[in-house]
């Protein structure tokens, strides 16, 4: 009875340790979009690479999950979430009611502010609405750039880009007046050959938080508050022990994540 009873705790341990390994084994799957270096981007050979990247792969590690990702074109990105094919979005999308009312945000993991990029020969003085006014302003669609582009710049034409590459090329072309998009993705765009053609003319100043968000946040589905408060836990572990400074150090000068709001 004895020896019966060593081998069904024994074998019960088993299943136990088994189940927790499982757990411990957990896969998370990614979205991203694959297309807005140096946050995320595609490289020749398939791979996603970018500041994105490397913080949800620090997430995981702290949460003791096994990630993998999956590229999206990003007017897709959360119906994408919503039907099942990933389990949480990375991919510098800005916290706002708008979005909120489709999906669950965490905290913010940084915090930019959006600019105007412009030949450098241009005429523009500055990014006001009178300064943009009959110019046409080229702005990825689905962006926080692009709503308020749209609701600030009603005397412009107003043309909608898939992604920014798209939006860079035609300014560089000279078929554009301006873009708008995140600071540090003109910054580095403008350090590139293709990007040798123009300027920073300006950032909008006040940047709204209505438009705009308190920052870029990971989305989830609604109602998957314990993940939310999985990723919130680990963003705040990641901050505190040193390993977003290392990974913010790699891709910028700066500190991306901006205040501590």
């Amino acid at each position: 009875m004895r020896i019966a009873l060593r081998i069904a705790l024994a074998a019960s341990a088993a299943l136990l340790t088994l189940g927790v390994a499982q757990a411990q084994e957990k896969t998370l799957r990614i979205g991203t979009e694959g297309a807005y270096p140096p946050f995320n981007n595609l490289t020749a050979d398939g791979q996603l690479v970018g500041f994105d990247i490397d913080i949800a792969k620090a997430l995981c590690d702290e949460m003791k999950v096994k990630c993998t990702f999956v590229a999206q074109d990003w007017d897709g990105i959360i119906p994408a979430l919503q039907a099942g094919k990933f389990d949480a979005i990375v991919a510098s999308m800005s916290i706002t009611p708008e979005r909120a009312e489709k999906v669950d945000f965490t905290h913010k993991y940084y915090n930019t502010p959006s600019a105007l990029a412009a030949p450098k020969d241009t005429t523009l003085k500055g990014v006001t609405k009178e300064d943009l006014a009959g110019k046409t302003v080229g702005v990825a669609t689905t962006t926080t750039h692009f709503n308020y582009a749209s609701k600030t710049y009603t005397d412009s034409t107003i043309k909608g880009y898939p992604s920014s590459p798209e939006e860079q090329a035609d300014l560089a072309n000279g078929r554009l007046d301006a873009i708008q998009d995140d600071i540090v993705v003109l910054s580095q765009w403008l350090d590139t050959p293709d990007g040798a053609c123009c300027k920073i003319l300006g950032t909008p100043n006040p940047q709204p938080v209505e438009i705009f968000g308190p920052g870029a946040g990971i989305a989830v589905r609604k109602g998957e508050t314990d993940l939310v408060n999985q990723f919130n836990a680990a963003i705040g572990a990641i901050r505190a022990n040193g390993k977003y400074k290392e990974i913010n150090d790699k891709y910028f000068k700066f500190d991306v994540y901006g205040g501590e709001s």
